[in-house]
């Protein structure tokens, strides 16, 4: 009966109340940011995938980062720019239980992917010389086998547990895309079962894979302060730069949405709603300016792509023009 009910439940995605009923205002940069985060993401992916250099841990590691951060960038897109570009902020229940399962199964694999880059930064510093020999293709390639079905199996049950509710009081969501906890607290009943899962699922996953990092970049840091040399010390620890700073534009927004999620009921409507959206659209868009930059082997395939493509076109151009 209830799932008979729950049929016809549409759901009101939040925008930003304070633009009132029109929200097109902030339409450009939004549609820059995701410009940029499926650019630079894509423009990553391609880069590793065509230059056999980078077929290393380190890089395949990075692609595995750009490939959720694009599936992040995806997930979020339709909503979002629905309600920022065209004030469309309906959303019927089962196409928000789907987008929900992949934003949590998507963010469980991003947190999985950088354990495995923390852990490859601490092999890199510790045992340079039998780096290759222990982060073999096949490790890699099971590796992220073990991301992927850990982060589809943890999340499966999230849905399938929403969707036996009633949905009797009020449908409006706070946030412009659709996150289990915001789901959860219109339901007209208890929820208790989701929320320990809830709570399990991402102690499981985040809670894991936080400790992990802490864990390696203490190894790391104690590795790097053996260093004698100051130039080797700052080279060993400016290879962790790039990780360290995907962990924490990870990390901090989650922690945060996750702490006014859960005791922020005085804090301002307006917080949850900011954290959400720093939570899932900067790490897509920053991530791959970071690596961009500061990984130099990558900045220079970027160029040479970049070089020979202008170089081509103007090419074409010449003789184009040319009787």
């Amino acid at each position: 009966m209830e799932a008979a009910q729950n049929v016809s439940v549409i759901f009101l995605l939040g925008g930003i109340p304070e633009l009132g009923d029109d929200q097109t205002s902030i339409a450009f940069p939004l549609c820059l940011l995701y410009l940029v985060a499926l650019f630079g993401n894509c423009t990553i992916l391609v880069i590793i995938k065509r230059e056999e250099s980078l077929h290393q841990p380190m890089y395949i590691l990075l692609a595995m980062l750009a490939l959720t951060d694009f599936g992040v960038s995806l997930t979020t897109m339709p909503t979002v720019l629905g309600i920022f570009c065209f004030n469309y902020n309906e959303i019927p229940l089962d196409t928000c239980l789907t987008q929900m399962y992949f934003l949590h199964a998507l963010a469980a694999m991003e947190s999985g992917v950088l354990v495995a880059m923390a852990i490859d930064r601490l092999i890199a510093i510790w045992d340079p010389l039998r780096y290759s020999s222990i982060l073999t293709p096949s490790v890699i390639g099971k590796t992220g086998l073990a991301i992927l079905l850990r982060s589809v199996f943890v999340v499966f049950p999230v849905p399938l547990l929403t969707k036996r509710f009633p949905f009797c009081r009020s449908h409006v969501l706070s946030h412009s895309y659709c996150l289990h906890q915001d789901i959860i607290r219109l339901a007209c009943a208890d929820t208790i079962v989701n929320s320990i899962y809830g709570l399990v699922a991402v102690l499981m996953t985040k809670g894991v894979d936080s400790m992990f990092i802490i864990i390696s970049y203490i190894l790391i840091l104690k590795a790097v302060l053996s260093i004698k040399a100051n130039e080797a010390r700052l080279k060993a620890f400016n290879t962790c730069v790039c990780h360290l700073c995907a962990v924490l534009l990870f990390y901090i927004p989650l922690i945060g949405l996750s702490i006014v999620h859960r005791f922020g009921k005085s804090a301002s409507h307006l917080l949850p709603i900011l954290m959400a959206d720093i939570y899932l659209l900067v790490p897509p868009v920053i991530n791959p300016i970071i690596y961009s930059v500061k990984t130099k082997l990558i900045r220079q395939k970027i160029i040479k792509v970049f070089s020979v493509t202008r170089k081509r076109t103007l090419v074409s151009g010449v003789a184009a023009i040319t009787p």
